[in-house]
């Protein structure tokens, strides 16, 4: 099972440190968002024996400026995500291939719909679950945070669009062990079944496209042949 975290200078913590506990967690894997953050994957993945994995998340205005994010940045590392928040850039992300993962989708004036969630499972773009609203805020925004997720669980089901989980920690401190996320779905409406799916898909995704970028491959999907110079 993998998490996606914010880190240092995004977040609060360095890679290091949220690697660490990710590992004490019982993570096998673990996504870093932050295309600012400097670090060594290899030497990381080494020092803690967690398979440490370069991802972008792209924060932008509109679905404009989101596009140019995206080719900008594809390359440049193994699980690209877009953040939502508005139905234009929610649109945006779960129409377009190259996108991995819409994060925050009912954030700010974002909201989710059945179309969306078809596009989602056409396109396979992963939509997220995010706990952490959930478990660090109170009152309103937390009833807010909630009423969020079952609405998306139910259109996530219903038209079996593939999804990741986290709690989008951007602290070492933040983090949560899969059997507290089990325990939290669970109380929500989820099975502890789709809490692990999400967690583990982190991981499906960047094995995917590690493959793809292999020099094996001409293009995605395409496979260089044994007569292929």
């Amino acid at each position: 099972m993998y998490e996606a975290v914010a880190a240092y200078p995004a977040g609060d913590s360095t890679v290091s440190r949220q690697a660490r506990t990710a590992t004490d967690y019982g993570y096998d894997g673990l996504v870093v968002r932050t295309r600012e953050a400097e670090f060594d994957v290899d030497a990381i993945s080494d020092r803690y024996g967690i398979d440490v994995v370069r991802g972008i998340e792209v924060d932008a205005a509109d679905p404009e400026s989101a596009a140019g994010a995206v080719g900008n940045h594809r390359s440049e590392c193994s699980v690209l995500l877009v953040r939502g928040g508005t139905d234009a850039l929610n649109r945006y992300a779960v129409e377009t291939d190259r996108v991995d993962v819409l994060t925050r989708p009912m954030a700010g004036d974002g909201d989710f719909n059945h179309v969306l969630a078809r596009a989602a499972a056409t396109h396979s773009v992963h939509v997220e679950f995010d706990f952490g609203p959930v478990l660090r805020a109170s009152g309103g925004p937390r009833v807010q945070a909630l009423q969020g997720l079952r609405k998306l669980r139910e259109l996530v089901e219903q038209y079996d669009a593939p999804f990741v989980v986290s709690v989008n920690a951007d602290s070492h401190r933040q983090l949560r062990a899969p059997r507290e996320l089990r325990a939290v779905g669970e109380q929500i409406g989820f099975t502890a079944d789709q809490i692990t799916a999400g967690l583990e898909a982190w991981g499906e995704i960047a094995a995917r496209n590690r493959e793809r970028a292999d020099d094996r491959f001409i293009e995605p999907g395409v496979r260089r042949g044994r007569y292929e110079p």
